[in-house]
């Protein structure tokens, strides 16, 4: 079985996109497991699994930035989750 690491990217959209990209997410990026609309500096929080030592650097700007709609992402890195 192999280890999965879970990180977030937060999107800004351009405007009137968010709703097109995340749909596009889910259609397309079979590592993303859930996406949210928020409110604030970013307009979509995505939740990915990539197998652990994967290049996420490269995951994201391959997979994720090259979707029609996205103007920026900020990536975030997880390290051990708590239940």
């Amino acid at each position: 079985m192999v280890s999965m690491q879970a990180i977030f990217v937060q999107i800004k959209c351009e405007l009137g996109e968010a709703y097109q990209v995340a749909d596009e997410l889910v259609q397309t990026v079979e590592q993303v497991s859930e996406v949210y609309s928020t409110s604030g500096q970013y307009d979509l929080l995505i939740k990915c699994y990539l197998p652990e030592g994967a290049d996420i650097g490269h995951f994201v700007t391959e997979s994720i930035q090259r979707i029609k709609g996205i103007k920026d992402t900020f990536t975030l890195i997880t390290f051990k989750a708590f239940s």
